[in-house]
């Protein structure tokens, strides 16, 4: 992976910075990657002392540890089974799956990256994380939902996508709007009950990890050839993608991406007891991935304030709620302050102006090409603020000429990691689980971060972008083709499910009370479950 940087630029953030990296996993490896990306010059070695992985940059130490406060985690399978993806990804099987893929070592070792880079920002010394943490942050919002008060709403169950069409394509499809559903079920013929019912499971398969649908859908696509299928979605606006195949990433190709803009201006902020503490961010997201790199870095004390439309975020009211707010949204979002802004108006647009002279980063993951045609795109806002750090969380970095929608499941669909997720003795197919839209901030925290260092060092502005597909390489940085059939698929017994003889969590809301969890997970005022930061700094 290489670091790109437009012709004022050719200093990245740790340019010429020699890095020592111990440890052989996932978290080592994602990493060194994003660190050699950054401009370091890495060195890696194989023995971490047993833990994931141990880095050295100048007088500041990262420790990734297998547990951190979590006992018994001691790998990337009993963190899969302890923390609860094991038990999230198992949703639409009916019954606990582990990911074919190691995805908690793969968080970590962004999420320790992103602790790194605000270490040496703020001149700590140390800081540490561990592979048990960055799972339980995974399905934070997940656990906030099991451990609420109010009851989660009930369209859970096994089933879902992806479809298979009559010459045995698997594919997905993805529709943001309910007119595009009903248009395209309708033209395969599909009675107007079933695409009803069909609707809600499908649109809130992101919260639930669930997608039992009528069976009548599976039955209409199973009917028509791919090509058909393709024809009848450009007609009806629905976006489809058949699942790929894996490939492993081309070299060169960028996790981030960081241009230093011709701007300047000096940057001064009272310094606090976090690493972001005195600075500003100003979070114009929605769905996952950019309010959980939002929330990150409110975790490392910026101050966040989110951008809202006229009546405020939507999902606020989204079921189960805590204390009045919904409980996933909660996950994302505590302790953020908010103002409402309508971005197709003109003098609201002005309001956001004015609120961006004096903040330090505006993130956003709206769809491409959005803010530029509002005026509000990086060289725009540059001219407001000389010092901004311009974030874009994107669905594909416009590195594919034929993309579908950059949601979460059709990133996983046109990547190939359907096939590396599960074993080879069940079929190809993309977790329900947000495995993307949550790497893909974790990236977007990362990246934000980075482009802080950046502007410190420069006094430049900087407009930096992730992506979900780049999480989808970093996620398949380790990939050597299918797991072997059985991979590290729970066996049922006395006293519940076990992976060997590690015990799998399959009741989220158990974690709150689990003394195993007592320094990782919390209930905040609300009464709704909080996974506390990820990160000790000394």
């Amino acid at each position: 992976m290489t670091l790109h940087l437009d012709r004022t630029s050719t200093d990245p953030p740790l340019h010429a910075t020699g890095i020592t990296i111990r440890g052989d996993s996932a978290a080592a490896d994602v990493l060194g990657a994003l660190l050699h990306q950054s401009g370091a010059t890495v060195s890696r070695f194989p023995d971490a002392g047993g833990e994931p992985a141990h880095a050295d940059i100048g007088g500041t130490e990262l420790a990734i540890g297998w547990a951190g406060p979590v006992r018994e985690v001691v790998d990337e399978a009993s963190a899969q089974a302890i923390c609860g993806p094991m038990h999230v990804h198992g949703r639409s099987s009916g019954s606990p799956r582990g990911l074919g893929l190691d995805y908690c070592g793969t968080a970590a070792g962004v999420i320790g990256g992103t602790g790194l880079l605000a270490a040496v920002l703020d001149g700590r010394k140390s800081v540490s994380t561990s592979v048990a943490q960055a799972a339980l942050l995974t399905v934070s919002q997940y656990l906030a939902a099991a451990g609420a008060p109010e009851a989660e709403p009930a369209e859970t169950g096994p089933g879902g996508p992806p479809f298979r069409s009559s010459d045995g394509v698997l594919f997905e499809v993805e529709a943001l709007d309910p007119a595009v559903w009903q248009a395209f079920w309708h033209a395969l013929g599909v009675p107007g009950r079933a695409i009803g019912a069909g609707w809600r499971p499908f649109q809130f398969r992101y919260a639930t990890a669930s997608a039992p649908l009528p069976p009548e859908l599976q039955a209409a696509t199973a009917e028509r050839t791919f090509a058909e299928l393709t024809t009848l979605a450009q007609r009806s606006g629905m976006s489809i993608c058949e699942l790929y195949a894996h490939r492993r990433a081309e070299s060169g190709a960028p996790a981030f991406e960081l241009y230093t803009l011709d701007s300047h201006r000096p940057v001064d902020r009272v310094r606090g007891a976090l690493p972001l503490n005195g600075l500003t961010v100003l979070e114009a997201g929605r769905r996952v991935q950019a309010p959980l790199a939002a929330h990150l870095l409110r975790l490392l004390g910026a101050d966040v304030v989110r951008i809202e439309p006229p009546g405020g975020d939507p999902l606020r009211g989204m079921p189960p709620m805590c204390g009045g707010i919904s409980a996933r949204w909660l996950a994302l979002n505590r302790g953020k302050s908010a103002v409402e802004i309508d971005i197709k108006d003109t003098g609201d647009r002005d309001r956001l102006r004015d609120l961006i002279r004096t903040a330090d980063v505006f993130l956003h993951n709206w769809a491409p090409g959005t803010a530029e045609r509002l005026g509000l795109g990086a060289h725009d806002l540059v001219a407001v603020n000389p010092a901004l750090v311009f974030v874009y969380t994107s669905g594909w970095a416009g590195r594919l000429a034929d993309a579908p929608l950059g949601t979460d499941f059709m990133a996983q669909a046109r990547t190939g990691l359907g096939e590396l997720l599960r074993p080879a003795d069940e079929p190809p197919a993309p977790s329900l689980m947000t495995l993307l839209d949550v790497l893909g901030g974790l990236l977007g925290a990362f990246s934000t971060v980075a482009a802080l260092l950046q502007r410190e060092r420069t006094g430049r502005a900087i407009r930096c972008e992730s992506s979900l597909l780049a999480a989808a390489e970093l996620l398949g940085l380790r990939a050597k083709g299918r797991p072997e059939p059985g991979f590290r698929r729970p066996v049922l017994g006395d006293g519940g499910w076990h992976l060997g003889r590690v015990p799998v969590t399959d009741d989220l809301a158990s974690i709150v009370t689990d003394p195993r969890f007592a320094d990782a997970v919390a209930l905040d005022a609300d009464r709704c479950p909080e996974v506390l930061t990820p990160w000790g700094f000394r």
